[in-house]
């Protein structure tokens, strides 16, 4: 009996090795399946990440405040200069860098929210995000992602609605960057799985207010990854040269509206403070969100 009992054992620990060497093959062998485990794997670690980098953010804010419409947070962008754009020769449409100087205003804390935007659909005042197509929409377990499928006039529409506006570029790189030139929202380090969204390590945008170790100097939370966001501007690739050094509107006219920020598809480059995206402004995407930003008083 007894003798039954160990071989029973010795052979379901061989079948249990079998199992564990053939699994590591499928995850180490070049193949469709290998491929699939290691995209399960990076997206587990990096959803995790995520969870865990929610929490304080790691800046002390200047000023916040609610709003009565949608109850969004804004954070307080204080008045004076910053550096806009780059010295980086690979890309003209980010160049030359220049001094803005900005007056004082308020941006939002985080991207604009499926639960926020269905406020404004049931007001009348926006339109569905086309519903049937945009998985993200009229879910539940979504409320706090951000909305997508959105076009420029529709994130125009909303922040009018909520008595904000998009924010300009201008408005957004200093949001996004500070005073300091720096690279990215929290520094010159490289994008990783617990500051942003990004290089298709998730698959899919996150909730507005993950990723609180990515804080912009300001408390803003995923101006790198996670949606690409529309703002005011018509998009030049030369409007650099040209542009004024206080409170630049951008051109007067265009066929493409800007969007900065990067998403969760985009590479590290993309993510990149001061770079510069453009589409149609009646191109919605399941990568394109937006925020508001409002003068202050």
């Amino acid at each position: 009996m007894t003798n039954n009992r160990n071989r029973r054992l010795i052979i379901a620990f061989i079948i249990f090795d079998v199992l564990v060497l053939g699994a590591f093959a499928l995850y180490k062998i070049p193949s469709p399946v290998s491929d699939m485990l290691r995209r399960q794997v990076r997206r587990v670690r990096a959803e995790s990440a995520a969870r865990e980098s929610a929490g304080r953010l790691p800046v002390e804010m200047e000023a916040t405040r609610i709003s009565s419409t949608d109850g969004m947070t804004q954070v307080l962008v204080p008045a004076g200069e910053f550096k806009m754009g780059t010295e980086e020769k690979t890309a003209l449409k980010n160049r030359p860098p220049h001094i803005v100087m900005l007056d004082a205003f308020w941006i939002d804390q985080t991207e604009v929210s499926n639960a926020m935007y269905a406020q404004c659909v049931e007001a009348g005042a926006c339109v569905a995000p086309f519903e049937g197509i945009n998985p993200f929409w009229g879910k539940s377990k979504y409320e706090n992602h951000p909305v997508v499928y959105v076009s420029w006039d529709n994130a125009d529409a909303y922040c009018r609605w909520a008595e904000r506006r998009l924010p300009t570029e201008a408005e957004w790189e200093k949001a996004a960057r500070g005073t300091d030139g720096r690279a990215y929202p929290w520094g010159d380090d490289a994008p990783n799985m617990t500051l942003a969204n990004f290089d298709n390590l998730i698959g899919a945008p996150l909730p507005v207010d993950r990723y609180a170790l990515g804080a912009s100097p300001y408390g803003a939370l995923n101006m790198a990854g996670n949606v690409r966001e529309w703002v005011a501007d018509w998009y030049h690739e030369f409007y650099y040269m040209a542009t004024p050094l206080e409170n630049p509107l951008g051109p007067p006219s265009g066929d493409r509206k800007s969007l900065r920020g990067g998403s969760y598809q985009d590479g590290a480059a993309e993510l990149r403070a001061f770079n510069r995206l453009s589409h149609a402004p009646l191109s919605p995407g399941i990568n394109r969100g937006f925020r508001c930003a409002s003068d202050a008083d």
